[in-house]
């Protein structure tokens, strides 16, 4: 039976994509979303899955809609 994974790495790249867009170092990022810089830093090599509360927080932190992301990671997993 296939059970489908989440891309860690995808989410990762997608959540830093944004993040260079906006011109934001990890350190602002991590602070604007009340996370640990490192934990973010980890999030982005694909070393953590963020969970669902901490995207929404990235998010927010980026003034992005979460849908936005997803769509992204979703356009990446289909390549």
């Amino acid at each position: 039976m296939y059970i489908p994974m989440l891309d860690s790495v995808v989410v990762g790249k997608a959540i830093a994509f944004y993040r260079k867009e906006k011109g934001i170092s990890q350190e602002v990022l991590s602070g604007l979303a009340d996370i640990g810089r490192s934990h973010l830093s980890a999030i982005e090599r694909g070393e953590r899955k963020p969970t669902l509360e901490t995207l929404f927080r990235i998010c927010c932190a980026l003034d992005i809609k979460m849908s936005v992301v997803v769509q992204k990671i979703e356009q990446e997993l289909d390549t």
